[in-house]
This record gives C-alpha cells, structure tokens and sequence, in this order.
C-alpha cells in the first residue's frame, strides 16, 4: 500500500499542494515561537560595555522564596565596601566598580540628547582609551566619547552643560575617548551624579594570570553567600548592564508560550482541515477499493503512507525556516519596546525536535481520523456514502467538545474573577478552548446556522440560491471544513482585537478616574524633589505633589529574612504579587488626585508611613506595621497610616515621595501635578511653570489632555504586540482559508461540467459559487463572533464592569468585510478558471 500511495501521490496535486503549505507553515511557526521561548528562557544579553571582565557582580534581581520567583524591577545595588572584600578573593588580580547615572546635554545643536554617565574606573571594563587629553581627576571635569563630541562640536579644553539630577551642571572636557557615546566623570563625581553614594551598580573582576575563571567565580561566589549578590560569566554579565532583561525575559517566555499555543492550536486545526478535505475528495477512489476487496487496514496504510511522506518534506523544509521566524518575531518585540534589544536569539535543537514531533503528530492524528472514516465504511454502502459527502457525528467527538466547552465555561468564570489586568492571562487560553469545543461541534452548529439562513437566502437570490443552499446541505461535512478557517480567522481576530482594546479601555478608565490635576510638570531626565516646593510657591497654583511610580510587594513573615536563597519556593511558597506603588507629597494630593481615605488619613503620611489599598490591607489596623519589599529589593517597614479604595487590579499604595523615590533607578519625580486656583488663566500659569526649564533643561508642562494621550500612548506598546500576533496567527488562519477554498473549488469541477451540459450558463454557475462562499463567510463569522462573545463578555466583566467589551464598532465591520473579501476571491477566482475549459472534458476525465 506505500508504493500505491507513492505512485498516486502525482494524481492529487491539488490536494497535495494546500496540504503541504498548512503543514510547512504551522510547523515553521510553531518552532519559531518555540525558539522565542527558549530564548526567553535563556535571557541571553551578551555585554557591551563590560566585555574586558571575566567575572562581574552584581545584585540579585529575583525575589528568591515566592511561589512565582517574581523579579524586582529596579536595580538591586551593591555596598561600595564590596570591591574590596572581591579583590582578597584568591585568583583576583583587580576590581573595577561602575557606577552610572542617565543624563542629556543641555544646550547646544544636541540638546536633550541622552548620554549615560559613568565614573572613570569602570571605564577598563570596556578598554576604553583616551584618544586626546587625560582622564577627569576632579568634580568638574568629564572625558567625551569621540563621537558624541563630533556631533556636538566638543573639543578638549571647552566645556559641555549637561543635566544631573534635572538640573544643569557644567564641566570642563578633559579629554576624548573612542567608545559607545558614554561620558565619564570621576568616581565621586559619579556617585553625586548617580544619588547613592557609598552603592555601586556592578563591580568587574579581573582573573590573575594563569588563574581559571571557573574556579575563581566559585571562590568569589563563596565570598558572597549569603547576600542578595548574583556573580555572572558570558552571556549573563549582560545582566548587569540592563537589569530589564531578567524581567523582560520572563515576560518572553510567556508572550512566547501564549503565542505558541494559539500557534499551536490554529495549525491543528487548519491541518486537519486541510487534510481531511483532501481526503474527502478522494471519497470515490476510496469508496472503489472498497468495493473491490481492499481492506480497512489496507485503506488506513495508504492515507497514512501518502501523509508521512508528506509530513516529513513539509517539516524538513520547515525546519530552516523556524529560527527565521523566531528571530523575525524577537526583532519585532524589540524594535517595539516589549524586550530589550540586547536579547539575543538562542534556541538549540529543541525547539527544532518540538516543532518536528508536533507537525508530525498532528498530520498523522488527521490522517489517522480521515482514514479511519474512510476504512470503516461497508464496501456495500461506500460509493453511497461517497456520493453523499456525509459522515456520522461519533459520540467521541461530542463527548470531546463536550469536555472543551466545560473547559471553556471554567474559564470563562475564572476571567470574570481575575484583576482587570491580569484577566487576558485567562481569557486568551479560554478563547484556544472555547475554539476547539466549537470546532469539534462543527457539523452540528454549520447546519443549524445554514438552516437559519437558508431561507432568506433562498427568497433574495432566486434560482441560484436555491441550488446553493441544496449544494450546502447535500455536503454538509465539507461545509463544515471549509468554515472551520473562517471561524478561527474571525473568531481569534475579533477576541484578540477586542480583548486589546478592552485592556486600554479599563485602563485609560482608571487613569482619569484618579486624575484631578489640571497640570503637570514633566521631564524625561527626571526632576528633582524639592522642585514641588518651587512649583507650589508660583501664582495660581493651589496645590501640587510630587508623583514617582514604582512596584513593590508586602512581605510575608516567612520570607523576613535576606533574600537569598536559589530557586522558586515550590507549591508551598507564598504567592507575592507585585503591586503598584506611588510616591506622593500629601499635602497636595487631595487637590490633585481622586485618592481619598477610607480609613486614617493621607495627610499622615510623612516619614516611613504607608497608605494600603483596602484589599490589601489583610486586617491590619492604622498603626501597625507593615514589611515591604521596595522596587530595588530594600526591605523596609512602614506604618499604616491610612487606606484607600481602588479600582479591582488597579489598586495603588501611596508611599511619601521621600521614602521612594531613592529606591527607584532614576532617583528623581517623573511629574509633578498642578491644581490651579480658581479663577487662574492656566496658559499664562503654564507659560510660567515652563520659564523653570532654564534651571532645569528638558522641563515640560502639559495639560490634562496631554497627560491622557501620554497615558495611552503607553498601551501603544501592549497594543502593537496583541497586534503582531494577530497579525502572525490570523494571518496563517487567512492564508490556510484561501489555501482551502482553492482546494475546495478545484474539487468541484465535475459539478461545473455537469452543470453547464444541462444548460446552466456560466453567470449562473458564478452566482451559485458566490451565494455559497457567501453562506460559508456568514455561518464561519457567525461561530467566530460566538467565540469572540464568550471569551469577550467575562474579560470585560473583570475590567469594566460590564459584560460588553470596549472597542469601535468598524473593527467588527472589517474583521467580518475582510473574511467575506478573502472567501469570495478564494472561490470565484479559481472558478472562473476551471470555468474556461469546455464542459465535457472534465466528465470524461481529461483533466483528472
């Protein structure tokens, strides 16, 4: 039976080439997406500026002893004293320490350029060398990157302003060095510029002579133990230059197995499809062995013979192609923002074997269902059975979709129970689920929804849509298949759209409901503190506060001591979610701020005091304790002082500016929100809170409508990225429903022929294939809406607070105009090919 399946391979070319590219496609996705997961995993970033270390220390950014490993997403910094205890460790021939501080240029052609500041005796971690001049040996001198001062116009001996701390600082230009567009100052100049003198942010190890690098990190990470330090080699020193990557690349690891399982889901589906449709037209020379004494066993060989060899050239070929696709994917997130850009792509053999096995195993679980259809038919009833396209509904498949709508349900409830921003976590598995139960449903749910429309259709389109509806319902299964692509196309669309602009709408909706400032002062570089004071002091305005925006945890008892220890926490674990938290000056924060007290007062908040949200607050009482872990690891204990309600998921506990703001890598106010008086000309106010920019270069004043858009201009990032996989996987959905109608079409050239020799003009023939692709659009929209529907009504529940989700009401109309675009073209085009050729030939089989 494999050699019949090889030779007859040449005679089904149709069939070959739609199934061939489901599988090329799905398998290269899928072990792209497999790659971006393992790349993920990996958080690979080799260094860039401290490539001349071997070794290099630095803090510790997991928050060791969770249930979840969560990550602290400032820099954990390191005791200066460090350096020394490292350079007694034997086989250490030197230390560097570095320590950075972001800043821009003040004036000049180049103004607002940002620049990264370093002290001078990091500047060995990357061989830098000076070109011209000498190192800075005091507080007002600085060495330029060569390039930097080209396009400046900065020469040794002149001076550059530049901003520190959001204030201007100027400095005499030493000297020249070739390097990445860095600026050097000396290393107490550094630790001013930087806020936290004593801290460094790395230390670099140089390994003596003759001494291996493996045994001297043992030696040094020996030296450590026992506090919150990581020593890294490699590809992980890129750590210490870009903390983001050990957040960013969990992040990766999931957006990758999300991706990969919607991947993974649509290309089961579409190839099954794909396949059992091929099979499917093949229903007569299935049904002719039959009839002449083949055996089912003998049936089931050659589908399963003909899909191996196939599976194995599509896999093959794809093979070289997946890590094209992870990479595109991962150049993609970085280009967006979503990871860092020193992320490289790293994916070994598994990703390859993964994507292999799955593409493998779902063309022969196809084929193997296909076949068994086939094989189980009596040789009495096959050519019957082939003539009529119709199969029996098997209880297996109903107590499957049964299993997956149960699935869904569970979902469903658990979306409309999560926070508002963590309710997509949920929802997008239960749209994968929801799909499969409605996919497996197909048969039944087709005809229900073609008997509903087949009336109507039949009143507007006349004789043509009566034998479309009569071709619909005598092939009932191969309609089914060929709205299988519809339904996934639009279903995951609109879900997916939707969900997006649901997220941003409950989002931007929190945002302005705490929102009462009518201004705000804003700087990229970061203002200092005491700027509030100054701003207050200015005519017109009535109240303003400081706001500095960071994440931290409440800390459970068990994890009081020094975070440590290596690995997760396992089952047991405390679960620590991250929660927002805000640095507020209060005597402003009434006036400026939707943040009201439910218990205590936000007026005590000064010294190391907190205001919890209600949820969080876990039966405290105004004036306990409460442990906390800060956005750089700092454990600290403040005093509930007050709490406040929030929005569910978008709760925030209000810290004083003071206590946060040296726990955050800027050490500066992000904005500073304005009240105004009543009565006060906000223009001439804002035209006099921007003269401050003189003493602070990069100052800005927008007002309330800016600060909107700057809001959603944030979500831009979350939104490219649902769009990218949108684009990634409908797209596949989209190209596998042209793939399919073509392949259906060509099938029914014999109809054609049959239906032109009895008179039927080709108008007519034309108008009966567009009312069907019609029918199949509508009942695959119809199924894609009810999928969008339950995934979409429990998510907005979470972050609306209403079953109906955010978003305008055109993304429908496209989503649904674009499926109706694609299956009209993917059906009459090939059409009106097979139409051109004379009607008889097809009868007789010349153009089998």
């Amino acid at each position: 039976m494999i050699r019949i399946a090889l030779r007859t391979l040449r005679f089904h070319k149709a069939g070959l080439l739609a199934s061939f590219i489901a599988m090329f496609l799905g398998a290269a996705i899928v072990m792209g997406c497999g790659g971006l997961l393992e790349t993920g995993v990996h958080s690979a970033a080799p260094p860039q500026r401290l490539t001349a270390a071997p070794i290099v220390v630095t803090g510790d950014q997991r928050y060791h002893g969770t249930a979840a490993d969560e990550v602290f997403p400032e820099r954990v910094h390191l005791d200066a004293r460090l350096a020394g205890e490292l350079a007694a460790v034997p086989g250490v021939a030197a230390v560097a320490p570095d320590v950075s501080f972001q800043s821009s240029l003040s004036r000049g052609p180049r103004a607002g350029v940002p620049v990264t500041g370093h002290g001078w005796s990091s500047a060995r971690l990357a061989q830098y060398k000076i070109e011209t001049g000498v190192p800075p040996s005091g507080p007002g001198q600085v060495v330029v990157d060569t390039r930097l001062a080209e396009r400046a116009g900065l020469r040794p001996g002149g001076q550059v302003e530049l901003v520190v701390r959001g204030a201007a600082e100027r400095y005499e230009i030493s000297g020249l060095v070739t390097g990445d567009g860095s600026v050097f100052v000396s290393d107490a100049g550094a630790a001013a510029a930087a806020g936290r003198p004593g801290m460094v942010g790395a230390i670099g190890v140089f390994v003596a002579a003759g001494a291996d690098v493996g045994q001297v990190r043992k030696a040094v990470e020996k030296s450590v133990a026992g506090r919150q330090i990581s020593v890294l080699t490699g590809d992980e020193r890129g750590r210490a230059e870009d903390p983001g990557v050990v957040t960013d690349g969990d992040d990766l690891v999931a957006l990758a197995a999300a991706f990969g399982g919607l991947s993974a889901m649509v290309t089961v589906f579409i190839i099954a499809a794909t396949l059992g449709l091929s099979i499917q037209q093949r229903q007569r020379e299935m049904a002719l062995l039959r009839a002449i004494g083949t055996t089912p066993g003998q049936l089931r060989r050659l589908i399963l013979g003909e899909t191996i060899l196939l599976a194995v050239v599509a896999t093959a070929l794809a093979g070289p192609a997946g890590p094209y696709v992870g990479r595109w994917l991962l150049d993609a997130f970085a280009g967006a923002g979503v990871v860092p850009d020193t992320i490289v792509y790293r994916a070994g053999s598994g990703p390859l074997i993964v994507g292999v096995a799955a593409a493998l195993l779902v063309a022969l679980g196809a084929a193997f269902i296909a076949a068994h259809g086939a094989a189980r038919t009596r040789p009495t009833e096959a050519l019957a059975e082939a003539s009529l396209g119709r199969r029996r509904f098997s209880r297996v498949r109903l107590g499957l979709a049964v299993l997956f709508l149960s699935g869904g349900a569970a979902l469903a409830v658990g979306t409309a129970g999560a926070d508002g921003p963590d309710a997509a976590g949920v929802a997008t598995p239960a749209a994968m689920v929801w799909t499969a139960g409605f996919g497996l449903l197909g048969p039944v749910l087709v005809r229900a929804v073609t008997a509903m429309m087949h009336r109507p259709m039949r009143a507007v389109s006349g004789n043509a849509g009566r034998l479309a509806t009569a071709n619909v319902r005598a092939r009932i299964t191969r309609l089914t298949s060929a709205v299988l692509p519809v339904m996934l196309a639009t279903g995951l669309a609109l879900a997916l759209t939707y969900m997006q602009t649901t997220q941003s709408s409950g989002s931007d909706k929190a945002f302005e409901e705490h929102l009462r400032a009518d201004l705000a002062v804003t700087s990229e570089s970061g203002l200092p503190l005491d700027l509030v004071d100054t701003v207050k002091a200015q005519p017109g305005v009535a109240a303003a506060t400081a706001q500095v925006t960071s994440l931290g945890f409440i800390e459970p008892e068990g994890l009081a001591g020094p975070v440590v220890a290596e690995g997760d926490g396992g089952e047991n674990a405390p679960d620590v979610p991250a929660m927002s938290l805000l640095g507020v000056t209060p005597e402003g924060i009434a006036q400026t701020t939707a943040y009201r007290a439910a218990s205590g007062s936000l007026d005590a908040l000064h010294g190391d005091t907190v205001a919890l949200p209600t949820r969080y607050a876990g039966g405290r009482k105004l004036g306990d304790p409460v442990p906390m872990r800060l956005g750089d690891g700092t454990r600290v204990e403040l005093k509930l002082v007050a709490t406040v309600n929030g929005r569910r998921g978008y709760e925030t506990a209000l810290l004083p500016a003071s206590v946060l703001i040296g726990h955050t890598d800027s050490g500066l106010v992000p904005q500073i929100m304005v009240s105004t008086r009543l009565g006060t000309d906000r223009a001439k106010l804002a035209a006099t809170l921007s003269a401050l920019a003189e003493q602070h270069p990069g100052l800005r004043v927008a007002d309330r409508d800016a600060l909107s858009l700057a809001r959603q201009d944030q979500d831009n990032t979350q939104a490219w990225m649902a769009y990218l996989v949108l684009a990634v996987v409908v797209g596949y959905a989209a190209i596998a429903l042209v793939n399919f109608q073509v392949l259906a079409a060509v099938e029914r050239r014999r109809d054609f022929s049959l239906l032109r020799l009895v008179g039927a003009t080709r108008r007519q023939v034309m108008q009966m294939m567009a009312i069907e692709a019609v029918l199949v659009c509508a009942a695959g929209v119809v199924l894609g809406a009810l999928i969008a529907a339950t995934t979409l009504m429990p998510l907005s529940l979470s972050v609306l607070g209403s079953v109906t989700p955010a978003g305008p009401w055109w993304s429908a109309a496209a989503v649904a105009g674009g499926a109706l675009a694609l299956v009209l073209a993917a059906t009459l085009l090939p059409t009106l090919a097979l139409l051109r050729h004379r009607p008889g030939n097809a009868v007789v089989g010349i153009h089998e």
